[in-house]
C-alpha cells in the first residue's frame, strides 16, 4: 500500500510545473509528510491522555490542523465539499498556513522541542506547487499513509531512503545529501556505538549516519529506559544547507526518532577553541563535504588555517570528540598523500590524537581519542 501510495506521488508531482528535479520531489514530499506524522502524533497523544483522564492541548490549532485543511472528511471519507483544492487551497497554504508553522521559530521554549523544529522547517522551505489540483491530489494520497506502528514507519522510512537516494543519484548536489548505506553501516561496525553514548554527525545532510545507528542500536529486547535514552540523549547533529535540514528531520522521525535533536546551522561557524567538555560527544560519524572554497573568516576558526572544507570538518571532529571516545569520518582519497601545509600539519594532529597503528582507512578515518 505504502508502495503505490509513493508511486501516484511521483505520478502526480511530474505533472506539476513548480517541480522540477527529484530534490524537488523529496522536498515537497517531506513538508507533506510531516504535517501527515504531526496529525498521527497529535491524535495518539490525545487518546494517550483520555486514557489517562488528563486534558491534551494540540501543538497546532484546529484550522491548521490536518483533518482541518489536508483532508476533512464526513462518514470517514473526504468531503469535496469542506476539502479546498484549486487556487484556494494554494492561497491557504501559501498565505496562512506556512506563515502559522514559521511562526513556532519564535515561540518555541527551546531547540529541543518539536514546536521548534516545526519553525524552523517551514521558515526554510517553501510551498512549490502550483497547482492546487495536484496537491489536492497529493495531499488525498498522503492522507492514506499511517504513522501509528513502528511496523508502518519502517516501511515507510525504507521508501523514503529510495527517495533520499534517487535524490542523490540526480545530479546538481544531490549526492550532498547522500551517502551509500552499505558504507554507513560498515563504520558503525567498526565503531560499535553503545547505547548511554551521544553520536554526533556536524554534516548530517540526510542524517543517514544517525538513523542507521539508531537502528544497529535498536535490539527486541530494549528496556524502556535505554529506549528513553535513544530518544532523547543520544543523536545530535548539525546541517548548513536547508533542504538536508527538512530531510533530514523527517528521515530521523521516518525511523523512530520523535524530537530529531539536529540544529540548522553552518558547523564552521563555530571557533574550535570554544568548544568545551559539555559540548563532546562519544562517537562521531560524518562523511563532511569535500571540496568546497571557505571564506578567511570561517578559517579563523581553525589553527590549521585551509580552504578545504573537509579539512576543517575534521579539525570540528577531532575538538568534539570526548576523551576515550572514537570516530569514523569519510575523507578525501588524497589526504594521506598530500604535501601541502594543512595536509600535513593536520594529519600529525591526527596521529597525536590516535592511539593504535591502524587508524587510518582510506577513504574512512577511523580514530579514538586519547584520555
Amino acid at each position: 500500500m505504502f508502495e503505490n501510495a509513493f508511486s501516484n506521488i511521483d505520478k502526480e508531482m511530474r505533472n506539476e510545473q513548480g517541480l522540477a528535479s527529484e530534490l524537488d520531489y523529496a522536498e515537497q514530499t517531506s513538508w507533506i509528510l510531516f504535517l501527515k506524522y504531526l496529525d498521527d502524533l497529535e491524535q495518539t497523544r490525545q487518546d494517550e491522555a483520555e486514557l489517562e483522564g488528563k486534558d491534551y492541548a494540540p501543538i497546532l490549532q484546529p484550522e491548521y490542523r490536518w483533518q482541518a485543511w489536508a483532508a476533512p472528511k464526513k462518514d470517514g471519507k473526504i468531503d469535496r465539499n469542506a476539502a479546498m483544492t484549486g487556487d484556494d487551497l494554494i492561497e491557504f497554504v501559501n498565505a496562512k498556513l506556512f506563515p502559522y508553522l514559521k511562526g513556532f521559530h519564535l515561540t518555541a521554549s527551546n531547540a529541543d522541542t518539536l514546536e521548534y523544529k516545526i519553525g524552523e522547517i517551514f521558515s526554510e522551505i517553501i510551498n512549490k506547487f502550483r497547482s492546487g489540483y495536484i496537491l489536492r491530489d497529493v495531499l488525498e494520497i498522503a492522507d492514506g499513509l499511517s504513522f501509528n506502528t513502528q511496523a508502518q514507519k519502517h516501511e515507510l522510512s525504507d521508501l523514503y531512503e529510495t527517495r533520499i537516494k534517487k535524490m542523490g543519484n540526480a545530479g546538481r548536489n544531490g549526492g550532498e545529501y547522500y551517502t551509500p548505506r552499505p558504507l554507513i553501516r560498515a563504520m558503525i561496525k567498526v565503531i560499535d556505538p553503545k547505547i548511554g553514548e551521544t553520536i554526533y554527525d556536524g554534516a548530517a545532510g540526510s542524517a543517514g549516519f544517525l538513523c542507521e545507528t539508531f537502528t544497529y542500536l535498536m535490539k527486541p529486547d530494549i528496556s524502556a529506559d535505554d529506549y528513553g535514552t535513544l530518544q532523547r540523549r543520544t543523536f545530535y547533529g548539525q546541517e548548513k544547507k536547508s533542504l538536508a535540514y527538512v530531510i533530514g528531520i523527517m528521515n530521523m522521525i521516518l525511523h523512530g526518532i520523535d524530537t530529531p535533536n539536529i540544529i540548522h546551522t553552518n558547523t564552521l561557524n563555530e571557533n574550535v577553541m570554544d568548544i568545551q567538555e559539555k559540548d563532546r560527544h562519544d562517537v562521531i560519524l560524518a562523511n563532511p563535504p569535500f571540496g568546497g572554497g571557505e571564506r578567511k573568516e570561517v578559517q579563523q576558526n581553525f589553527p590549521i588555517k585551509s580552504g578545504e572544507t573537509a579539512y576543517l570538518f575534521l579539525q570540528h571532529f577531532i575538538r568534539k570528540l570526548r576523551a576515550g571516545g572514537r570516530g569514523a569520518v569519510v575523507i578525501k582519497n588524497t589526504f594521506l598523500s598530500n604535501t601541502d601545509n594543512a595536509s600535513v600539519e593536520l594529519r600529525a594532529s591526527c596521529w597525536q590524537l590516535a592511539i593504535c597503528t591502524r587508524c587510518w582507512i582510506a577513504p574512512v578515518a577511523r580514530f579514538r581519542a586519547r584520555g
